[in-house]
C-alpha cells in the first residue's frame, strides 16, 4: 500500500463533526420562517452591545492581516485571569486549541484518555493524530453525576504510552461536572509527563460552590492545560475565538504548532470588548439560571428524566421516542440536538433559550407527546 493509500484509509476512518442544523437550512427545507434553534448551546441573548460597536470599527481594516500574537487580547485576558501573557494561546475557537494539544503530543506511539460520553472533538483529534483512544466507561445512570466522567475509570486506563488526558468540566453533551476536591486529587495522581486538558467551555455559566477554577492549579501542575471559549456566554460563536492557559513551556510549544493568524481581526476585537462587559455576562448567567429552572420544572411535572446540568443546556431522556420527538419538533420549526452520535440515542440535548423560545418549544412538545 502506498503512502497516499495508507493516508486515505486513515482519513476515511475519521468521523466528521456533525453540527446542529442551521436555521436557514431548516427554513429552506420546510418552507417556514422564524424557526427556533435550541441545538448548539449558543447564548440566546446574542452578544454584548459593546461588541456590535467595536465590530463596526474593526471591519474598516479587514484588508490587513490580524495581530498574529493577539497582544491586546492576551493582555486583557492576563489581567482578568491573573496569569502571564506567555501562558496564553489563542485559537480559532477552543476546538482549535484542543487540536493544538493533540498535534503537539499525540502520534501513532501514544494514547489519549477521555470519558465515554465526552465532547466528540477529543476522539476526532486523537484519531487524526493516529494515537490510541482509551475511552473510560462513564458513571452509571444512578450516579450523582449520571453519565458523567468517572475519574476512577479514567485513572485505570493510564499506561506507559498515555500522553494526553481530556476532561470536560462541565461536560458536553451531559452537562455533568466534577467537584474541586475530586478533580484536584485526580490531577495529583497523574504522572507529570502526561498533559491534562481541562476543557472549561461552559465555565462562566457554572454557579456551584464546589466547582473548581482549574487555573488556580497551574503553578503546582505544569502539565495542566485549561481551555475556554468566547462561543458560549460571550455570544460570539460565529467569530470563532477561544484560548488555553498553560505553563509558559507548553504555551511555547503550542505557539510553534498553531497556524499563523488563527485569530481574525473581528474576533480579536470582539473578544477583548466582550471580556469587559461584566454586566452582560451576569445578565446571561441569570437568564440561564432561570431558563434551567423553568426547563427542569416542566420536565419534572411530566415525569420526564434529564441529566443534571451545570451548563446552558439540558440533556433529556425521551427513550425510544427520541427520534420521533426530534423530527416532530424539527417539522414545527424547533431545532434541538439528537445525541445518538454520542451513543445516547435515548436523549435529546436542548439548549437554554429565552422564555418565549422555551414556551414555544414546550407548546410544540406538548402536542407531540
Amino acid at each position: 500500500m502506498s503512502v497516499i493509500d495508507s493516508a486515505l484509509v486513515q482519513i476515511r476512518q475519521l468521523q466528521p463533526y456533525s453540527p446542529g442544523k442551521p436555521v436557514e437550512e431548516l427554513e429552506r427545507e420546510l418552507g417556514i420562517s422564524n424557526a427556533t434553534k435550541l441545538a448548539s448551546n449558543e447564548n440566546p441573548l446574542g452578544f454584548s452591545p459593546r461588541v456590535a460597536e467595536v465590530l463596526a470599527r474593526a471591519s474598516e481594516h479587514v484588508e490587513l492581516y490580524p495581530d498574529a500574537n493577539a497582544y491586546y487580547l492576551k493582555q486583557r485576558l492576563a489581567q482578568q485571569l491573573d496569569v502571564e501573557q506567555n501562558q496564553i494561546t489563542i485559537g480559532n475557537g477552543s476546538n482549535d486549541v484542543l487540536d493544538l494539544v493533540a498535534r503537539s503530543f499525540l502520534d501513532g506511539s501514544t494514547a489519549a484518555v477521555y470519558s465515554q460520553y465526552a465532547f466528540m472533538v477529543y476522539a476526532m483529534v486523537t484519531q487524526a493524530c493516529s494515537a490510541t483512544a482509551r475511552v473510560a466507561a462513564a458513571a452509571g445512570p444512578d450516579a450523582g453525576q449520571p453519565y458523567g466522567h468517572s475519574l476512577d475509570a479514567m485513572r485505570a486506563l493510564i499506561s506507559d504510552n498515555t500522553a494526553v488526558i481530556f476532561i470536560a468540566n462541565p461536560n458536553n453533551p451531559t452537562g455533568t461536572w466534577l467537584e474541586s476536591n475530586e478533580l484536584k486529587a485526580f490531577i495529583e495522581q497523574v504522572p507529570e509527563h502526561i498533559v491534562i486538558v481541562i476543557d472549561e467551555a461552559y465555565f462562566e455559566y457554572v454557579e456551584f460552590a464546589q466547582y473548581p477554577n482549574s487555573l488556580q492549579w497551574l503553578d503546582q501542575h505544569p502539565n495542566l492545560v485549561v481551555t475556554r471559549t468566547f462561543s458560549k456566554i460571550y455570544g460570539i460563536a460565529g467569530l470563532r475565538i477561544g484560548y488555553c492557559v498553560s505553563s509558559p513551556e507548553l504555551c511555547d510549544l503550542f505557539n510553534r504548532v498553531r497556524q499563523p493568524f488563527n485569530g481574525n481581526t473581528l474576533a480579536l476585537a470582539a473578544a477583548q470588548v466582550a471580556l469587559d462587559d461584566e454586566d452582560f455576562v451576569e445578565h446571561s448567567r441569570r437568564c440561564n439560571r432561570q431558563g434551567l429552572e423553568y426547563m427542569r420544572a416542566w420536565f419534572d411535572k411530566r415525569g420526564i428524566a434529564y441529566i443534571p446540568s451545570a451548563g446552558n443546556f439540558l440533556t433529556v431522556r425521551f427513550g425510544e421516542s427520541s427520534a420521533r420527538i426530534y423530527q416532530g419538533l424539527l417539522e414545527r420549526g424547533i431545532i434541538v440536538r439528537p445525541v445518538a452520535n454520542y451513543d445516547m440515542a435515548d436523549f435529546l440535548r436542548i439548549s437554554v433559550g429565552t422564555k418565549p423560545q422555551l414556551e414555544r418549544m414546550f407548546a410544540v412538545l406538548e402536542e407531540i407527546l
